[in-house]
């Protein structure tokens, strides 16, 4: 795995990075001030391991690719046990480490900039991207793709999240647990079936384009919406179950 993840790499070590280094070499002339160049660089080494092999310097991630460390959050069950986010099937939330400056366009050449950046808090597939152990920590590299919210801060809020590019947040309408004819669905059942409905939220900047510039959202905040089944990201915000789609499943607005 080691050897796959530096051929794959999907970074560059801080050797072509000035920005990473300068951080580094600043860091340690303040601790060690008596330290020769050479007593830095080498300490600068023993810093930085790469799937528990030591590398040149901190890594930097190419074209659209984002460093990411996991966040672990609890969520409880319906009987009040508190369970690890990343034991259900729900996106996963993690700190942009670093990120690449954007992938450029394969037939106009224009740079698609990265919608994150350093700091940033995000939200993600779970399954998505490549794990590594950078440092002795768990990472992810994923694509600014697999991006599927943004936001600043310790934790998720309908104040200061932000769907990525195409992304629209929809709260879910309830589904009622009655058939036309009257029947009463079991509550059990119930759950085993994912809504496809409900009011927009919040609305991303759009998908980017050839020339660098943003799409129209079909949808606003305040439409309610059908989307194709399936086609949302589940994600609970301040105790609102949400759906995150993108704009080209959903099917149509629905009249009030």
């Amino acid at each position: 795995m080691a050897g796959f993840s530096q051929a794959l790499l999907l970074a560059v070590v801080a050797g072509t990075s000035s920005a990473f280094l300068q951080v580094g070499r600043t860091t340690l002339h303040q601790s060690s001030s008596s330290l020769s160049s050479t007593a830095v660089t080498e300490e600068l080494h023993k810093q930085c391991t790469l799937d528990g092999k030591t590398i040149r310097g901190p890594i930097t991630p190419l074209g659209n690719f984002v460093l990411v460390r996991t966040k672990d959050s609890l969520d409880a069950t319906d009987g009040g046990i508190l369970l690890p986010d990343q034991s259900k099937e729900r996106p996963t939330e993690g700190e942009v480490v670093a990120a690449g400056p954007g992938k450029l366009h394969p037939h106009t050449g224009v740079r698609i900039v990265n919608p994150v950046s350093t700091g940033d808090s995000v939200l993600f597939g779970k399954f998505d991207g490549h794990d590594m152990e950078y440092n002795n920590e768990p990472v992810t590299m994923i694509r600014d793709d697999d991006v599927l919210l943004h936001y600043k801060g310790v934790r998720m809020t309908m104040e200061n999240v932000s769907p990525c590019r195409d992304y629209v947040l929809v709260e879910l309408t309830k589904q009622k647990a009655e058939t036309s004819s009257g029947i009463v669905v079991a509550e059990s059942v119930m759950k085993e079936y994912e809504p496809c409905e409900g009011k927009v939220i919040k609305v991303g900047e759009g998908r980017m384009t050839s020339k660098g510039e943003f799409s129209d959202s079909p949808v606003s905040v305040g439409d309610r919406v059908k989307f194709k089944d399936y086609a949302g990201n589940s994600v609970k915000i301040e105790g609102v179950e949400c759906s995150l789609v993108r704009m080209v499943d959903i099917l149509c607005a629905l009249k009030p």
